[in-house]
């Protein structure tokens, strides 16, 4: 009866957290002059919006062993489309950047989709069935076999890297990072990874100079406002116009052309001037408390189980998104373009993050713990 009233609590949330999204992405959209243009955007959304709850209500009743079994099949496809979106003709590029695959009026971001199959890969790598052979089990516990799971994760962010999406990639990387520390991957392994990539990281950012300069133009922000970046300070202006209670809902300004991208990456700052410190605040506590009941729901499974670790990963990779579109909003890390999930208007962000969330559902079922075993020893 308990964990039947914590799933409904964590499913009436993300219900609570959907509606906001919807409010918010109409009232974002009007523009200074209004027309049928918010109404578009509204209609827009709810499409992607009925897609994406089909998605994850059919991910939440499928049994965490299909998971387990799909989990290599669904990265393989990932990667053929990540490969896909690079292909002249092929892959749609927008301001230099080819992320996006276009069918018809549809479109869809395979880096998106990554953010649910390398986590579940990841998992399903490190954490090998309870009723496989000794010979098998003791292969899980091979220091080679182990560390060779850091090349699908390096084909993955490489080929993001390429796009080119320095910000997703790194995004990516530290959810890799939080379902390898989950899966029990050895320390040493953390240390040997961190020095190979460093080169690489820094490398990128000499070789693509505007990445340099939106971290140069985040250091400014905090030194003199008026230098920095456009965005950031329509942000902070959108924010600080609000003040506690807000101006109401629908009735901001900052949005009629002055803050760009108003219902995507900075939707967060236009519930703030609407909505007030209270507003933002009772939004932050809904994702808290999402993620609280989530790691709740996932307490009945084994800590080293493959339904815990990828169960965790990808709710905490959902909750993860959200802060750090908090804080590109308010100006505590750098300028990157990162949806606020369940709230922002989007397609694939919307679809992926229902999936990763019915997954969770999935993966909180008593009746797979019995499923798979508990992982191998953390220094093995």
């Amino acid at each position: 009866m308990q964990h039947s009233l914590l799933r409904n609590s964590f499913l009436s949330l993300i219900g609570v957290l959907l509606g906001m999204g919807l409010l918010m992405v109409y009232s974002a959209s009007i523009t200074a002059r209004p027309t049928e243009f918010e109404q578009v955007y509204l209609s827009r959304h709810l499409t992607f919006l009925s897609g994406g709850v089909c998605v994850g209500l059919t991910a939440a009743f499928l049994p965490s062993r299909f998971w387990r079994w799909a989990a290599p099949w669904l990265f393989g496809l990932t990667l053929i489309l990540l490969a896909i979106v690079l292909v002249p003709g092929i892959g749609h590029r927008v301001n230099g950047a080819q992320r996006w695959l276009r069918f018809g009026s549809i479109s869809m971001q395979p880096s998106e989709i990554a953010k649910v199959t390398l986590p579940l890969l990841v998992c399903w790598w490190l954490t090998p069935r309870r009723n496989a052979p000794d010979e098998i089990r003791s292969r899980f516990r091979s220091w080679l076999t182990r560390f060779a799971v850091i090349v699908p994760i390096g084909l993955t962010l490489g080929l993001i890297v390429v796009e080119p999406d320095l910000g997703t990639a790194a995004f990516l990387g530290g959810i890799a990072g939080i379902a390898l520390f989950l899966s029990r991957w050895p320390i040493r392994n953390f240390v040997i990874s961190t020095l190979a990539v460093a080169p690489l990281a820094t490398t990128a950012l000499v070789l693509r100079p505007y990445q340099w300069q939106r971290i140069q133009g985040f250091l400014t922000a905090w030194r003199d406002i008026d230098l920095a970046p456009y965005q950031v300070r329509q942000s902070l202006t959108t924010l600080g116009v609000g003040g506690i209670h807000g101006v109401g809902l629908g009735s901001g300004w900052q949005k009629l052309s002055f803050l760009p991208e108003a219902n995507t990456d900075f939707v967060f700052a236009v519930l703030g001037e609407e909505l007030g410190l209270i507003g933002t605040l009772g939004l932050i506590a809904l994702w808290t408390a999402l993620f609280l009941l989530g790691l709740r729901l996932l307490a009945v499974q084994p800590v080293r189980s493959f339904e815990f670790t990828a169960g965790a990963t990808l709710l905490t990779q959902v909750v993860l998104q959200a802060a750090l579109n908090v804080a590109v909003v308010t100006a505590m890390v750098p300028p990157k373009g990162i949806a606020h999930p369940l709230i922002s208007y989007g397609g694939s962000s919307l679809v992926v993050t229902l999936a990763a969330l019915g997954i969770v559902v999935s993966m909180s079922r008593r009746d797979t713990a019995a499923l798979t075993e508990i992982g191998p020893p953390a220094g093995d």
